[in-house]
């Protein structure tokens, strides 16, 4: 995971949170989130390398529509790097509350 964008990793994190969210059900998210619109330029091919990376599986609802999950993969990557934020905000937001 290390080797993603903060874009792509928000992608991961929404698709994670979903139960296999279609393009635009992603795309909402992260518009909110962000505050912003998000281009179908940005969004589709960083939804594509994180798939070629093997993070996320595309399926076809129909042929004008795909769900992505997150993959086994997915999940260890998601999981490694909860451990590795912990390490140095785990405590520090223990803390704050």
């Amino acid at each position: 995971m290390y080797d993603l964008t903060g874009f792509q990793r928000d992608l991961l994190y929404t698709i994670a949170g979903q139960d296999e969210p279609h393009g635009l059900a992603i795309k909402a998210e992260l518009e909110e989130y962000y505050e912003k619109e998000i281009h179908h330029g940005r969004l589709y091919p960083n939804l594509d390398t994180i798939v070629d990376k093997g993070l996320v599986e595309k399926g076809e609802v129909d042929r004008r529509t795909n769900y992505y999950s997150v993959t086994a993969r997915g999940r260890r990557e998601l999981a490694a790097r909860r451990e590795w934020e912990d390490q140095y905000i785990g405590e520090q937001l223990s803390n704050a509350e």
